[in-house]
């Protein structure tokens, strides 16, 4: 086992125990795009499962999107060599997309929209009990700041949620997981990559610049990815300004009055302008001049 693996497994069992994402017996649906995260996700989860403590069932479930150039034979081949079971579903949305969305604008909102409906009504239909996404910690991040400075709201990508329609429950076990332990991984398992070619080509897109600041920033303090992912699971409310969340206007109700008179200052010794000093300010006599 390499250090990157036990890293991978650490973290991805860490996570799983946090936030409860896998119980004993669960079916497991790992959607599989043929990208590192996923194979990582797939390959992590697998190796946990041989693990005494831990029975669950796993399955790799594939969503063919009719890109130009898709082939999955090797990944197919891969799945068979390491005994996961898997399917592969042919849909073509991606003709949807090309047809709706402006050729240079991004994709990614509407193909992805396709791509759950798709695997909601799988999961449903085979009765699989957890979706598994390959999100991880640098994905977190990134999509709290694009929510906060294009969406103007605070929100990123969950641990684990439950749908609105109550029916399904996502979990992204890699939540603490570094993306450059992952390329690692993929490049030290060779995983038969399928890259992704409806918005590779696309420029400029909103996740590349933030990904981008945040590796400048990182730069000068490397600190900064971490610190934003704790940020995400220690939420001050009382220091922000949702109005839905905290109620500001009971706050004057709540506040409670000091009954001694040795906690109240006399009005005036109070000072509000003054500077807080913890010694008694100091008298200076000024002495006239002496005359030659």
């Amino acid at each position: 086992m390499s250090k990157v693996e036990k890293k991978l497994l650490h973290y991805t069992s860490k996570a799983i125990a946090d936030y409860g994402m896998i119980q004993k017996g669960d079916r497991i649906m790992v959607c599989l795009s043929g990208g590192k995260d996923s194979y990582t996700l797939l390959s992590v989860l697998n190796k946990l499962n041989k693990r005494p403590r831990n029975r669950y069932e796993i399955f790799a479930f594939t969503l063919d999107q009719s890109q130009p150039g898709w082939d999955d034979t090797l990944m197919r081949q891969w799945l068979d060599d390491h005994k996961i079971p898997h399917e592969t579903l042919k849909r073509d949305t991606y003709s949807i997309v090309k047809d709706k969305i402006p050729e240079g604008k991004n994709y990614c909102s509407l193909c992805s929209r396709l791509r759950r409906g798709n695997i909601y009504h799988y999961a449903e239909k085979n009765g699989f009990t957890k979706i598994a996404l390959g999100h991880h910690r640098d994905d977190l991040i990134e999509s709290t700041l694009m929510s906060m400075m294009y969406s103007g709201q605070i929100r990123s990508m969950p641990p684990k949620l439950l749908t609105d329609n109550k029916r399904h429950i996502l979990i992204r076990p890699m939540v603490y997981c570094q993306e450059k332990d992952i390329v690692e991984y993929a490049k030290e398992r060779n995983f038969p990559i399928i890259p992704c070619n409806l918005c590779g080509s696309q420029d400029h897109l909103t996740r590349q610049r933030v990904k981008q600041l945040i590796a400048s920033l990182s730069q000068e303090n490397p600190k900064i990815p971490s610190n934003l992912l704790s940020a995400i699971g220690n939420i001050q409310i009382s220091q922000l300004m949702d109005r839905n969340l905290w109620s500001f206007k009971d706050l004057d109700a709540a506040r409670i009055t000091a009954n001694g008179s040795d906690l109240l200052l006399e009005e005036e010794q109070y000072d509000p302008f003054a500077f807080p000093s913890t010694t008694p300010p100091q008298t200076t006599t000024i002495q006239p001049m002496r005359s030659e």
